[in-house]
């Protein structure tokens, strides 16, 4: 199938870009076009309007903020594998990033096309709630930002306005002797993950100072588990706290579907769970 008929625009500023999505109510924004073309194509969205944002100077690349790294929603996907700031503040998103597609696909996606599409299985929403990202919004009114915590308002729904733009992102740098560790199961690569889990652990005086899981696939948003990171400050970075993190993950909410049950979902996230903590943990101890 090909597209319905519709009005294509080619801004060339964020504020054009936005002046188009308030003037015009049936828009769709074109970042990457990796979710949104196939979605055009067999007519499971039919806009009246496509707004392309390929030729606004200002909203891709990659900054070191100091204790944050700073993105830019435009920047590809294949550009955040290769860049040297994220290899050394974040390389979990490198890492995770190989997981995404194929190498195709990554040349063309965005993070911010991710991140608004909002896929509950994607990649990139499970390391953003992981980092407890800051994401930067411009609309009429001007810019605002919006924790992850608050961005996923239900299944694909991001906390976006019709008329406002996603133009960045700022992940917080995890100092000190950090390690991370992602994993992922699918049932083929490429594939979007039927459960993917990712962990950052802290090490400090053979304790764990700081913890963060986040797990992707398994609900209709990426969940955190703060109580299992919590209990897992203090404690020795062994197999047996990481155990007691996994067990942590069987009692989170998860969905079921064509492929897999929710049962299953909460048994493979607790098992992905463990062997991500002990991954974070095996990198912590070599950074000793």
């Amino acid at each position: 199938m090909k597209p319905a008929p519709f009005t294509y625009h080619d801004p060339i500023t964020a504020g054009e870009a936005v002046s188009l999505l308030t003037k015009f109510e049936d828009a769709k924004v074109l970042a990457g076009g990796q979710s949104l073309m196939p979605m055009l194509n067999m007519r499971f969205v039919v806009p009246d309007h496509v707004i392309d944002l390929n030729r606004i100077d200002g909203i891709a690349g990659i900054r070191d903020g100091g204790d944050t790294i700073e993105i830019g929603a435009m920047t590809r996907q294949r550009d955040l594998m290769r860049n040297q700031v994220i290899a050394t503040k974040a390389p979990i998103i490198g890492e995770a990033l190989n997981w995404v597609g194929h190498f195709q696909t990554r040349n063309r996606g965005t993070i911010g096309g991710s991140l608004c599409h909002l896929d509950p299985a994607a990649e990139l929403p499970c390391l953003m709630a992981l980092y407890d990202a800051m994401l930067t919004l411009h609309g009429p009114s001007g810019p605002r930002q919006v924790p992850f915590a608050e961005w996923p308002l239900a299944y694909m729904l991001p906390s976006i306005g019709p008329d406002e733009l996603l133009t960045g992102v700022s992940v917080p740098y995890w100092e000190g002797n950090t390690g991370h560790g992602f994993v992922e199961f699918a049932r083929r690569h490429g594939d979007f993950a039927i459960v993917a889990v990712a962990a950052l652990l802290t090490v400090d005086g053979g304790k764990i100072t700081r913890a963060a899981i986040s797990i992707g696939g398994a609900d209709v948003h990426p969940i955190r588990l703060t109580e299992a990171e919590a209990a897992l400050v203090g404690a020795a970075p062994n197999a047996a706290a990481f155990k007691a993190a996994a067990e942590n993950a069987r009692g989170i909410e998860t969905m079921s579907d064509a492929y897999v049950t929710s049962a299953y979902r909460q048994r493979l996230a607790a098992t992905l769970v463990e062997r991500a903590l002990s991954a974070a943990a095996s990198i912590a101890n070599e950074n000793v």
